[in-house]
């Protein structure tokens, strides 16, 4: 009788057609909804169970598909820049990660109108599987290509990464030949080494005690236009008199209020201001006339040669923030990251 009930609550409880009980009746089924699950009543008594959307089946293995969507989304923190990474469309991950849901029988996901974050499910999840399917890509990279191939993944913000990175990485290459490497530039913020990198180059205030931070430069910001713009700029004693429209950079809002206070110079009150949340756009949007910018000196060294951003000021603005290489000093390969740490240290130190 037992074994009867329990088949009875597994197949009401997975959708399958309902079985008679020994009178020749149906039993009775309905679904609690605050409790989300199903309440199975008949001759051997009562059984509640989940509803077969939410239970975990026990009859397909898990995709390795789904499991690297899950780790693509969980990193970059967006379905959206996943799918550009594995090179699916953003509703197909959304969907592979869905079935890896109800596949565990866990939400892995806080889904927010404009941003995905990870449940507590989920962090342990994406702590066990992304060295998995991180062997897995080594191991099967290493039969494709021979064992004598190195990869290196390297994350660099992408206006350091467009006027300093991408220039110098041919000597990379042609030094160390054996090294196939990936380089994600799609993160904007600081204060972050992402999960997914061998190595990277970022800016930090405070480099995180449990990596290997090894310091480049400082970050310094100097104040620049347009030749156009500086033409029309007018200053008397200490005071900017003429128009004076401003970028900001949304991550340093408070920058050009430290300026003023560094330079002794005040803006025009009520002055317009435009902000953009990447460096690119910062520089950009100031070569075309929007306004001054306070720009990153030495990435910007090449803007300034060109003539297409003048120098505003002669004051600069030194902040706490400097570019670090980090690694985790227990990585599995850690000669190979030495050998782009010491070449970064080379081209990017302070002495460079």
């Amino acid at each position: 009788m037992a074994r009867h009930a329990a088949g009875l609550h597994h197949k009401a409880a997975a959708g399958l057609a309902r079985p008679r009980c020994r009178d020749g009746k149906f039993p009775k089924i309905k679904t609690l909804a605050a409790a989300e699950f199903v309440e199975v009543s008949h001759g051997a008594g009562t059984f509640r169970a989940l509803p077969s959307a939410r239970m975990p089946s026990m009859n397909r293995n898990l995709s390795l598909r789904e499991l690297r969507s899950f780790c693509a989304a969980a990193e970059h923190e967006s379905f959206r820049v996943a799918a550009e990474k594995l090179y699916l469309t953003a509703s197909a991950v959304s969907h592979q990660i869905k079935n890896l849901e109800n596949e565990l029988g866990k939400r892995l996901f806080e889904r927010g109108n404009r941003a995905i974050t990870l449940t507590p499910d989920g962090e342990l999840l994406y702590a066990d599987v992304y060295p998995l399917i991180r062997r897995f890509d080594e191991v099967v990279s290493k039969h494709r290509t021979g064992a004598t191939r190195r990869r290196l993944r390297i994350s660099v913000q992408p206006f350091f990464a467009s006027e300093m990175f991408v220039p110098r990485l041919p000597a990379f290459r042609a030094r160390y030949p054996d090294i196939d490497i990936t380089v994600d530039t799609s993160d904007e913020s600081s204060e972050k080494h992402p999960a997914g990198s061998d190595v990277s180059i970022r800016i930090f205030r405070t480099p995180p005690k449990s990596l290997v931070c090894e310091r480049l430069f400082p970050l310094s910001l100097a104040p620049a236009s347009s030749p156009e713009f500086y033409d029309a700029t007018r200053v008397v004693g200490k005071r900017i008199t003429s128009e004076f429209p401003v970028i900001i950079h949304a991550s340093r809002p408070d920058a050009w209020r430290r300026w003023e206070a560094a330079s002794g110079i005040s803006l025009p009150r009520n002055h317009p201001t435009t902000r953009l949340d990447s460096m690119i756009a910062v520089v950009r949007a100031a070569e075309r006339g929007l306004g001054a910018a306070l720009v990153p000196l030495r990435l910007s060294d090449a803007w300034f040669q060109s003539s297409s951003l003048v120098h505003l000021f002669d004051t600069e603005l030194l902040t706490e923030d400097a570019f670090y290489v980090v690694y985790d000093g227990d990585h599995e390969d850690l000669d190979t990251v030495h050998l782009f740490r010491d070449w970064a240290l080379q081209e990017f130190g302070a002495a460079a």
